[in-house]
Formats: C-alpha cells, sequence, structure tokens
C-alpha cells in the first residue's frame, strides 16, 4: 500500500539583523528500504552528483573481493577509506601506513593537496612547519584504499582514477547495485579529488542509504563491517570539528552521515529503515547541515532538542570580523 509523502519546507534563512538576507532552497528525500518515499521537499528526484557521500559504497568491492582483508586493514584504515577527513595528523598518518603496506607513496595519489578542512589540521601543520601533502586532501583515504584494489588484484595503477580503470566500473557496478540506477544512466564527472563521480536522483541516493541502514541492522557482512568500523573510529571519518564526527558520536552511531561536496548530505537511520538524502540547490554547505538535521528531527530520528554539539550545527551564529554577532543561518 503506498503513502503519500510528507511534504515538507527544509530552506534554509539567513538572517541579519530583523531581515532575511538570503535564503538556499532545499531539495530532498526520506525513503525506506523498499524505495517508499515517506518525506520529500521540493524536487525529491533531482538528479545531481553524490560526491563524497559515495564512499561507503564504492569500497565494498574491495572489502568483499578480499583484498582488504589480504593486506590486514582493520577498522582504521576502512573508515578512512569512507571519510571526508580534516587533514589531521592522524589521518595523514593512517592514509601514509595504507600507501605503505601496498609499497606506495604520497606521490601516486591521484588527488592534489590543499588545505585541511579541520581547524587542527592547518593549526598542526602550521606549528609544526609542515606543507600540505596529497596525504592531507580529505579523499586520501578513498584514493589509498582504491590504489590497493588494484594492487591486490593484480590491475594496473595508471590511471585508477578514471571512469574506464576496472577499480572504478567495479565501484560504479556496486552503486548500481544500491541505487537501481543502471551504470548507463548515471551522468558520469570528475570529482574534486580527481576520481570517477557519477549523478543520481536524490531518492535513489537515500534508498541505497536506507537499504545499506537495513543491510547494517540485519548484519549483513559487508555492510555491517563498514558500518562498525565508521563507529568505532569517527574521528577518522571526519575530523575533531566536522560534522559527521558529532552526529556518530551524539547518537552513538545510530545515525550514520556522509558529507558531498556542493551542499550534498546523506544520512542513513539503520534502527527505523531510512535514508536521507539532501541538496542544497546554490551548492552552499552553511545550509545543508541545518537542512538535514531539520529533516531527521521530523522523521523522529532526531529529539527536537538537539544535544548542544549538534544544536550548534542547527543554528549557526554570523559574526562580524570584530566577533560581534550580526546574524544567523538557521
Amino acid at each position: 500500500m503506498s503513502v503519500t509523502p510528507l511534504e515538507l519546507s527544509l530552506d534554509v534563512e539567513v538572517t541579519r539583523g530583523d531581515a532575511t538576507e538570503s535564503r538556499h532552497r532545499v531539495h530532498a528525500a526520506v525513503v525506506t528500504s523498499d524505495g517508499s518515499i515517506v518525506v520529500r521537499a521540493r524536487d525529491s528526484s533531482r538528479v545531481t552528483m553524490w560526491r563524497s557521500c559515495a564512499k561507503p559504497f564504492q569500497v565494498l568491492p574491495f572489502l568483499s573481493s578480499g583484498g582488504f582483508d589480504q593486506l590486514g586493514w582493520g577498522d582504521e584504515q576502512l573508515a578512512l577509506a569512507c571519510a571526508s577527513h580534516g587533514g589531521e595528523p592522524e589521518h595523514v598518518a593512517v592514509a601514509a601506513k595504507m600507501l605503505d603496506s601496498i609499497g606506495l607513496e604520497e606521490g601516486d595519489l591521484a588527488c592534489g593537496p590543499h588545505e585541511p578542512f579541520s581547524v587542527r589540521g592547518v593549526k598542526q601543520a602550521r606549528t609544526l612547519g609542515i606543507a600540505y601533502s596529497r596525504l592531507h586532501n580529505n579523499c586520501s583515504g578513498k584514493h589509498a584504499a582504491m590504489l590497493a584494489r588494484a594492487f591486490t588484484a593484480g590491475w594496473s595503477f595508471a590511471g585508477y582514477e578514471r571512469s574506464d580503470h576496472a577499480v572504478q566500473r567495479s565501484c560504479l557496478a556496486e552503486i548500481a547495485s544500491w541505487t537501481g540506477v543502471s551504470i548507463d544512466d548515471m551522468p558520469l564527472g570528475v570529482d574534486g579529488c580527481g576520481v570517477t563521480v557519477m549523478a543520481l536522483p536524490l531518492d535513489r541516493m537515500a534508498r541505497a542509504y536506507a537499504r545499506w541502514g537495513f543491510a547494517v541492522a540485519a548484519g549483513d557482512e559487508w555492510p555491517a563491517r563498514t558500518a562498525a568500523a565508521i563507529r568505532a573510529q569517527p574521528h577518522l571519518l571526519g575530523g575533531t570539528d566536522r560534522f559527521d564526527t558529532t552526529m556518530i558520536e551524539e547518537t552513538k552511531g545510530r545515525i550514520i552521515s556522509k558529507v558531498g561536496a556542493e551542499g550534498v548530505h546523506c544520512a542513513a537511520v539503520p534502527e527505523m529503515g531510512l535514508g536521507v538524502a539532501i541538496k542544497v540547490e546554490d551548492g552552499a554547505s552553511r545550509a545543508q547541515h541545518v537542512a538535514l538535521l531539520e529533516a531527521l528531527q521530523r522523521v523522529g530520528a532526531l529529539p527536537p532538542d538537539l544535544p548542544p554539539r549538534l544544536a550548534e550545527w542547527a543554528s549557526t551564529l554570523i559574526r562580524n570580523t570584530r566577533g560581534e554577532e550580526v546574524g544567523r543561518v538557521s
């Protein structure tokens, strides 16, 4: 029996004084593991790039192939493979160890260097006089895992990031399986880190996360193992001041969220069998956390009164250069 989805507005407003200065339009879908949409905001089937929200699925072929265990890797490596990390010393160290275990080094990563996403990561590098390397890239764990996939499968490292390479074809096939979208129907592009990225409808993204969460709750080996690693190592998934780490810590792993660039964010609520996908239309990252928290509250996955650390993300203060509060994102 079909259920009429609840229609919500998850749009985010930016106020300054008593005036609304900006507004971010938000599209979203909350879906059950059987594909039923229970909540939607604006266009729940809007097609957009999945960006880093795809990472927990991209690592699954490596796990199921046996290659991951062949290397003797554990929770740290698995969590970092799924991460959009903050470039802190712990992240850099694990990524370096991953590469070293297959006889490679930082220069073999296809991703480029950038300033760490975490304030702590930036401060640590400056204090120690360390130049930013490819290991500081928030996707270095994913790239190291993809190189390891090629290594254990006996595939060439060359072009491992490109859509025609066996590594990426296996990732795309896995994503097709979870989303129900064939590879031929996925527009492909190049992500910020240089690896292949795919576009999907929001409701299919949410469906994949719902199915993944259902599999986690049921104890299915590879999804359950991935979730266990993320729950055991939330700091490696994000970092000191990163939203996904806060979400996992504050909910004790009941909700696993995964950030993507350009205003995309997904979450799984295994105990409720729900998956959530949102897209801030203009790509503003300042709006995506607010919208995701609101969606999770509306379906009862989070309480009306959020824990203090999550509440900080639900309504962000805007300050001027003198540190005075002049507005709010909510």
